[in-house]
């Protein structure tokens, strides 16, 4: 793209420096209407009076170079030709012509503040409807441009219901709700006068002149938006609609209806926020701008907000999916463990030896190993992850060897210790075994936790079984890899995407700790799953 998009976000980010000088607790609604401007959109201050609202709108002529600004306060009484620009006789009396002198009113403005807007009469706001509409004003005979690039309305009410005024608000994007001062020290400095300069100061180097406005105008429209950032708009636009099927909110579901047109237009809003920080594609980062888009009054704001909070936590970045993606491959591998350990686990027989019960295993089957100058061992297989079953070897035990005789002849009286060889290691040390009241071998790890063993030899002897665990297996830790690969991938656009010229900073906050608690929740969920996959991984080799 044309635009050196390397140097741009510097220079917007001066910008809204430079317009938010000395002005507390706004930079986000001048960021927003920034951001409004540089589009084409317009935008809608909600807020009691005595705000600083059209101070904001007043800032903002500044960022365009050589620009006019029309400012009005609607009244009930208020008529065209106070916004408009009056009559002019002498064309009326020498041509008989309805023309208006235009010039310092509305139609040749750059920048318009129209404060408590809903005041005004329809002939006012039916003729403002086509010129934020169709950027022209009718003027007589003639069809004139108008240069408004940003319309900045006011007031401290909705338009009332059934006034014919929804068209009108519903083409004012942005909507930025604007509450008094909150923070204690910014009010102690606006009441005891340290507001800094009254005036913004925008260099001629970051002022933005007519002919790249028009030239930015036509590279926004080529920023491009992808199939996967498009999924994400339509998921939450079917979470705002269940909330208005939901019938339970104290406002008509209509307050959380968006039309169509609010969502074109918003997306083109995306594509701007996109190319004013230097990238030629939408980032999941821009989504967050829809919070000061798609709400009605202050209840539908609300939950509004209350559901781009649940999207950016859960939906923006595929946080959500990427962790029931890895919860589906947690469940296969535990129900296959414990399809292995009830498949494969010995289960031990009994005799009876002078009118005394005893424990039966038959070890004839049983293949037989050598460790060191020791011979005639059998090979007893975990079959669940442990902390080791001997303080001499550390780390998860996987098999151990012990003598076939002495074994079969002390496991008849059931828990019994027997020296034996774990894993690779080739020194002795002693093991401890048992038999569970459901007849069930058992060796005893450190904790004296009991864990399932089958012998090598006996156990082990259907292949097929073996294999169609293998491509569970594999599968579940695809799963997995896919779920750690969405993370990676949302990490990686997050960074790509910041620092952010305009989304909201709470709402950036709130995504930036959602991916990292996903990091954090995905790798504890996993820990004893890469145990339990490797397990049975390589239960083969284990059986060897």
């Amino acid at each position: 793209m044309p635009t050196n998009h390397a140097l741009l976000p510097e220079r917007i980010q001066k910008l809204v420096n430079a317009l938010s000088s000395g002005v507390y607790e706004r930079e986000n609604t001048i960021r927003l209407c920034l951001l409004a401007a540089l589009s084409g959109e317009s935008v809608f201050l909600l807020g009691p009076p005595g705000i600083a609202k059209s101070y904001i709108a007043k800032r903002l002529i500044k960022a365009f170079d050589n620009s006019s600004f029309f400012e009005y306060l609607m009244t009930r009484f208020s008529t065209p030709e106070e916004v408009f620009g009056p009559l002019s006789i002498q064309e009326l009396k020498d041509n008989g012509k309805y023309v208006r002198l235009t010039e310092g009113y509305l139609p040749t403005a750059d920048v318009v503040f129209l404060d408590e807007i809903w005041k005004a009469g329809p002939a006012i706001l039916n003729t403002l409807l086509t010129v934020v509409n169709e950027r022209v004003f009718r003027n007589g005979s003639e069809v004139l441009p108008v240069p408004m690039r940003l319309l900045v309305a006011a007031s401290n009410e909705l338009p009332e219901a059934d006034s014919g005024l929804d068209a009108l608000y519903d083409r004012m994007l942005v909507r930025v709700f604007v509450n008094r001062i909150q923070e204690k020290g910014n009010f102690k400095r606006l009441i005891v006068g340290e507001q800094g300069d009254t005036d913004a100061e925008i260099g001629a180097d970051i002022a933005i002149k007519a002919q790249e406005y028009q030239l930015w105008q036509r590279q926004i429209d080529l920023v491009s938006l992808s199939d996967e950032v498009f999924e994400k708009i339509y998921a939450l636009k079917r979470l705002l609609e269940r909330e208005a099927e939901d019938g339970g909110h104290p406002f008509p579901a209509e307050e959380l209806y968006i039309s169509d047109r609010r969502w074109k237009k918003a997306v083109r809003l995306l594509k701007a926020s996109a190319f004013f920080n230097g990238r030629n594609e939408v980032n999941p980062v821009d989504l967050l701008l829809l919070q000061e888009c798609l709400w009605h009054s202050p209840e539908s704001r609300s939950v509004v907000n209350a559901v781009m909070r649940q999207f950016a936590k859960q939906v923006c970045f595929n946080q959500q999916e990427a962790l029931a993606v890895a919860t589906d491959a947690n469940d296969d591998v535990k129900e296959l463990a414990e399809q292995v350990i009830d498949t494969l686990g010995h289960d031990v027989g009994t005799e009876v030896s002078m009118r005394k019960e005893k424990y039966l295993v038959d070890l004839s089957k049983a293949r037989r190993y050598s460790v060191n100058s020791s011979h005639n061992l059998i090979k007893l297989v975990m079959l669940d992850s442990n902390p080791s079953v001997s303080e001499k070897e550390k780390g998860d035990s996987r098999w151990v060897y012990v003598d076939a005789s002495e074994f079969e002849k002390k496991i008849k009286n059931g828990a019994c210790d027997v020296y034996g060889y774990v894993n690779k290691n080739p020194n002795l040390c002693m093991l401890k075994f048992d038999v569970t009241g459901d007849l069930e071998l058992m060796i005893k790890d450190i904790a004296n936790r009991p864990v399932a063993v089958a012998i090598a030899g006996i156990d082990d002897d259907d292949a097929e079984t073996f294999n169609a665990w293998q491509v569970t297996t594999e599968a579940a830790i695809a799963k997995v890899d896919d779920a750690k690969h969405m993370i990676r991938v949302a990490r990686m656009q997050l960074n790509a995407a910041l620092p952010h010229n305009f989304a909201n900073s709470d709402l950036l906050e709130l995504l930036a700790n959602s991916i990292t608690d996903a990091e954090e929740a995905l790798q504890k969920q996993t820990a004893k799953f890469e145990k339990d996959a490797f397990r049975i991984r390589m239960l083969n080799e284990y059986f060897a």
